[in-house]
């Protein structure tokens, strides 16, 4: 009887390897070239901008003036050793043994098969996941530290943690392995391309390719709801719709998205578009697209936004459609900068937004989550520098930081795939939008930083003075409803839960299942993520959750029954161009197609 046959291991084509290489060298010594000449440009800056040196030799004093509890921390990891030894023996010897350790139901880097299968690959998991518990473990463990370095420790300790899983290198991951076997190497060479590809794109700084970029274009098959540009200024363009109902309602509906990001999140594909969806249900929809700024609006202050955006917004939207009370929705800082107007807008009695819906939005940022560790006084002042010789922040700096947040899903993973086993990324648009960064203008970000995340002086009556009055959050009446994310890495949910005890209107909270950006972009047809619903607002997160009802699908529909007590009724539908304000452009304008990402 015959031996059964393994895979046939392919030998690589040394014509073909030979000119891959060669290839790859012409590549490597133009971005080899390119590199150092960017170092002698005079660029000065912080060896350490993060400031994670002091925090970690301050860890290590600490934990070297208690030896005895770093000994015992040593003692434990070493049991566990021995006990996964002794396991992974009975499991070489043909017995069953338990795992000492197991990754999360979440944890995908451990997939596949052969993790659980192959006694070695399962050995190499486990040592890891030991390893990795006991470091993080061991930092969280110090005493005498204060909260903001225990944080920054904890978050560079993870991100060392993931940057050393076994899945990220090639002799301890087994899908790789199989892989440089089945092509005879092929996927390394493969994968070297790539990583030059994205070195060159970023020009000379690693922009890992998320998404297929060349299957997308704005305007053709992402952002593709009908409708017109009706105004511009220096920092927005203003996109009003095309009706799909034949009736309207009488109020419009305006959108104001953040600026980190392009306007399309909300506009993606037809089934998946918030737009379009309003639309549909008879709202007059207006979306501000912002500007990506440049040096040349380097002073933009977060007044000129205000100023700018949403008042701008209103006296178009006026002479659009003749109307003067609106409904509003601001999406992360975009309802950051709503809050803010409307609560300038109480003092100069302005009462023309008759409701406001905040989307994953933070105005007290007492607790403003992971995102802390990159707000401290060294950090500020060097990002600081950095924006002054620039005019603004590059966006691919604030893209790494929210990367940075879910390491192993937006970082890693691409590593893996992208470099190691040489496929190309799977064409996404929500990771096409992902990678769609802009820039901040450098007055505007330092505002925001220095007086909202390391001052939380929003939150705090007079503190912040917009246009030369004295805002207060406590002043704003307007009929509000609240939309956070439990799994929200940005804007933590019990955080942006704070603002139910600012506002003085009538307030509705609802709490959507998954994260900043799918809990929000989840449309009824989908069938997917729950949401929570509880008609009280108790000072406490936790107390509102557990009394909480659970509800299956989309919250769109609850907002939409929400939002229509505010629709002030019917009136025909309203064609963009065809009122008090002429088509300047289709949309989704140019505002939103400058810079866009390329392949």
């Amino acid at each position: 009887m015959a031996e059964p046959q393994g895979p046939e291991l392919k030998l690589p084509d040394p014509v073909e390897m030979s000119r891959a290489m060669t290839r790859i060298a012409e590549q490597s010594q133009r971005l080899v070239t390119d590199f150092l000449a960017r170092q002698t440009d005079g660029a000065g800056g912080s060896q350490d901008p993060f400031n994670i040196g002091g925090a970690f030799l301050e860890m290590t004093s600490r934990m070297m003036a208690d030896p005895a509890k770093l000994f015992q921390a040593q003692m434990s990891l070493w049991q566990d050793y021995m006990t996964l030894w002794q396991r992974t023996t009975q499991r070489f010897l043909g017995g069953e043994a338990d795992p000492v350790i197991a990754p999360s139901k979440e944890d995908r880097r451990f997939k596949d098969s052969a993790w659980n299968e192959s006694t070695l690959f399962d050995f190499i998991k486990q040592s890891y996941l030991l390893t990795a518990r006991w470091m993080q473990s061991t930092v969280r463990e110090v005493d005498g530290l204060d909260e903001k370095t225990q944080r920054k420790l904890d978050f560079y300790t993870r991100q060392f943690v993931d940057a050393m899983a076994p899945s990220n290198f090639v002799m301890t991951n087994p899908e790789v392995l199989k892989a440089t076997l089945e092509t005879g190497g092929e996927n390394l060479v493969k994968g070297l391309e790539n990583l030059l590809r994205d070195l060159e794109r970023g020009k000379g700084q690693l922009a890992i390719s998320m998404t297929d970029y060349s299957k997308f274009e704005v305007g053709k098959n992402i952002a593709v709801t009908p409708g017109k540009v009706v105004y511009q200024n220096d920092l927005m363009q203003l996109i009003q719709y095309s009706p799909t109902t034949e009736e309207q309602f009488k109020r419009p509906l305006l959108i104001i998205p953040p600026w980190i990001n392009k306007f399309y999140i909300l506009d993606l594909r037809p089934q998946n578009s918030l737009v379009k969806w309003l639309t549909d249900q008879g709202h007059t929809v207006f979306i501000v697209s912002w500007v990506n700024p440049d040096e040349s609006l380097a002073d933009k202050t977060w007044e000129d936004y205000m100023d700018l955006g949403p008042l701008a917004a209103f006296d178009a939207m006026e002479k659009a459609t003749g109307e003067k009370e609106f409904n509003v929705i601001g999406y992360c800082i975009g309802g950051t900068l709503l809050a803010s107007t409307l609560a300038w807008m109480a003092v100069k009695g302005d009462d023309r937004v008759k409701s406001a819906m905040y989307l994953v939005t933070l105005v007290d940022f007492q607790e403003p989550g992971e995102l802390s560790v990159f707000i401290d006084e060294e950090q500020l002042a060097a990002l600081e520098q950095k924006m002054s010789s620039q005019g603004y922040l590059n966006g691919q700096t604030m893209a790494t930081t929210f990367n940075m947040l879910r390491a192993n899903d937006l970082i890693w993973s691409f590593v893996v795939n992208n470099y190691l086993l040489g496929k190309d990324p799977f064409p996404f648009d929500l990771l096409y939008w992902n990678s769609d960064s802009t820039r901040m203008p450098a007055a505007m970000h330092s505002f925001y930083l220095r007086n909202m995340y390391q001052r939380n002086l929003l939150s705090k009556p007079g503190g912040l003075t917009l246009k030369g009055v004295p805002i207060d959050l406590t002043n704003i009446a307007v009929p509000t409803f609240m939309l956070s994310t439990r799994e929200d890495h940005i804007t933590p949910w019990k955080s942006t839960y704070a603002a139910t005890q600012l506002y003085n209107g009538p307030v509705k909270f609802v709490l959507a299942a998954s994260g900043h950006i799918a809990g929000v972009v989840n449309p009824p047809s989908a069938e997917k993520y729950s949401h929570f619903l509880n008609s009280s607002t108790p000072k406490n997160p936790e107390q509102w959750l557990e009394k909480a009802k659970q509800v299956p699908g989309s919250w769109w529909p609850e907002y939409q029954k929400w939002v229509s007590k505010f629709t002030g009724g019917k009136v025909p539908a309203r064609e963009p161009g065809k009122g008090g304000l002429p088509a300047l452009e289709e949309a989704p304008g140019s505002y939103v197609k400058v810079l866009t990402v390329t392949g």
